[in-house]
């Protein structure tokens, strides 16, 4: 068990609660006290049983609950939170389908009740973040605001007159809006989708087919390019291109007062935020031109929203889904 490395903030006073952040690779746990304070926050890998998967998960939620009970018996936590990532449906409280993970229609918010024994609030990891943000960090002072998280894939958490949009799970999935029809295969089964040119996976990819290098990572193509490497810089700018676009659909279509990039690609800085910015203005025409901002909370943003989100329930037992 190992702990992550940034510092996680408090997310203010209120009742203790359990959070879990379950990830394609790993699951973060903590226990949030009645300072807001994080007690006990780890990292342990996520348990891949294939068909069995969600209920491996379930149980290793309840050996973390426990094990933080025992280091911290006088912290008595009222209710948990819990986000996963894939098509997840919040209000009937069911993971829909994770292709990574091999679960479908997995009723986790009633699993996870039954085996912690406390009323659990469940969402997407990634509007877990989007709650961080919106509440905490960068996106606080707007009502009408999308929290973009660039990583592997793309995902966004859309905040609407200052209430989540979730639409049944479907909502946010801009990684997946199709930018290029004839464009590359996407792991969701269609083409030309976002995030198959502007994610960090994708850049990564994208770099080595066409120089048979393997680049560390998505900060690795873009020093590249800066260093003068034509290949890196083909792949930077048109991830950055096709990223502008789909802002700019967003600003079309949802005329977001801001929208907040967090995720490794994120971490670049004016390197991607200045040109982002240049290249959505250049796409608008009359629209509201969103306020393009960096993501404040950092790599754990997405358990502090499965803190926040298990704050908003009173502590009664929650219904079967």
């Amino acid at each position: 068990m190992t702990p992550p490395a940034s510092p996680t903030p408090t997310i203010g006073s209120g009742a203790a609660v359990l959070a879990f952040d379950v990830g394609g690779t790993d699951t973060k746990a903590a226990l949030f006290d009645g300072a807001g304070a994080v007690l006990g926050l780890s990292r342990t890998p996520t348990a891949h049983r294939g068909p069995d998967t969600a209920t491996a998960v379930i149980a290793r939620l309840g050996e973390l609950a426990s094990d933080l009970a025992g280091r911290f018996p006088l912290v008595v936590p009222l209710a948990a939170g819990l986000v996963v990532p894939g098509l997840v449906d919040d209000e009937r409280g069911v993971a829909i389908q994770a292709a990574n993970l091999d679960w479908a229609d997995a009723p986790f918010r009633r699993l996870a009740a039954d085996r912690l024994g406390l009323p659990v609030a469940f969402s997407h990891d990634v509007r877990g973040a989007g709650q961080a943000e919106y509440r905490l960090g960068a996106a606080r002072p707007y009502q009408d605001v999308v929290v973009i998280v660039v990583g592997t894939g793309i995902a966004s958490a859309i905040f609407l007159n200052g209430r989540a949009h979730v639409a049944g799970g479907y909502a946010g999935e801009i990684g997946h809006s199709v930018i290029d029809p004839a464009g590359l295969p996407c792991s969701c089964g269609a083409r030309g989708c976002l995030e198959t040119v502007a994610s960090a996976g994708a850049i990564t990819r994208r770099y080595q087919e066409l120089t048979g290098i393997r680049p560390h990572g998505a900060r690795d193509v873009r020093e590249r390019a800066e260093a003068g490497d034509p290949a890196a810089r083909g792949v930077w700018d048109g991830a950055l291109d096709t990223l502008a676009l789909g802002i700019a659909q967003l600003a079309a279509v949802l005329a977001p007062q801001a929208v907040v990039i967090g995720g490794g690609l994120a971490q670049a800085g004016d390197a991607l935020f200045e040109p982002l910015r240049q290249r959505v203005e250049a796409l608008l025409s009359f629209h509201r031109r969103p306020v393009l901002l960096p993501a404040e909370i950092g790599e754990n943003a997405g358990l502090i929203g499965a803190a926040l989100i298990a704050r908003d329930l009173s502590p009664q037992p929650v219904a079967s889904s």
